[in-house]
C-alpha cells in the first residue's frame, strides 16, 4: 500500500506544471505563445532566461525528489525506478494539463541525477556535444536520451535503471515526434538563427 501511495504521490509531483506556473506569475500563458509547450525552452520565448531558468529548476526537482525520497526509505532498486518513471510519466501526460505536459527532459535530469550522475554526465556530454554543432535543442536532447541506454549500462547500473532508461528514451522520442519530423524535413528552428515560422521543441 506504501508503495501504491508513493507512486501516486510521484506522478502527481511530476504532473506540477511548473511552466504554467511561472508564466502565470510572469503574466504569461506558456501554452498560448511559440510552440504551445509548457517546458523551459518554450517559457523563454515569452518569460526570458529567469522563467525559464526557474522552469527548469522546477521540473528538475519534480524527478529528484520523488526519487530521492524512495531511496531514503529504502526501496530496493525495482521501486525506485517505478517511482522515476510514474515522475517522468507525469512530466509528460500532467493530469492538472489534461495529460499533456513538456517533453520531460528536465525532469529526466533530475531523476538520473538521483540515481546515477555519471550516467547522466555521459548524456549531458552528448547533449552539449550535438548543441555545440548543431544548435538544435530537440536534437540534442533525443541525441541525450538515446545515449543514455548504453551510458547506463556502461555505469553498471542495476537491470531496472537500464530499463527505467529505455523506456524514459522511448516516452522521449514519442514526445518528440513533431520535432523528430521537423528536423527530417530540415525545418527544425536552429537557436540563435533568425526566427522562420515553425515553432521548435
Amino acid at each position: 500500500m506504501l508503495i501504491v501511495l508513493l507512486l501516486i504521490a510521484s506522478y502527481l509531483v511530476g504532473s506540477i506544471p511548473t511552466g504554467v506556473i511561472v508564466g502565470q506569475l510572469s503574466g504569461f500563458d506558456p501554452r498560448a505563445v511559440g510552440s504551445g509547450n509548457v517546458g523551459m525552452t518554450n517559457v523563454a520565448r515569452a518569460g526570458g532566461a529567469k522563467a525559464a531558468a526557474i522552469t527548469f529548476l522546477g521540473d528538475m526537482l519534480k524527478g529528484l525528489i520523488p526519487v530521492l525520497v524512495a531511496r531514503l526509505a529504502g526501496f530496493d532498486a525495482r521501486v525506485v525506478a517505478t517511482v522515476a518513471l510514474a515522475a517522468f510519466v507525469g512530466s509528460i501526460c500532467s493530469v492538472f494539463l489534461r495529460f499533456s505536459g513538456g517533453k520531460g527532459v528536465a525532469c529526466s535530469v533530475g531523476i538520473w541525477l538521483a540515481i546515477s550522475p555519471l550516467a547522466l554526465g555521459i548524456a549531458m556530454l552528448v547533449f552539449l556535444g550535438l548543441f555545440a554543432v548543431w544548435r538544435i535543442m530537440s536534437l540534442s536532447s533525443i541525441g541525450a536520451a538515446i545515449a543514455l541506454v548504453p551510458a547506463v549500462a556502461a555505469t553498471g547500473s542495476h537491470r531496472s535503471y537500464l530499463a527505467l532508461a529505455v523506456a524514459m528514451g522511448v516516452l522521449v522520442l514519442w514526445r518528440h515526434g513533431e520535432n523528430i519530423n521537423r528536423l527530417l524535413a530540415g525545418t527544425e528552428p536552429v537557436v540563435g538563427a533568425a526566427k522562420s515560422g515553425s515553432p521548435a521543441h
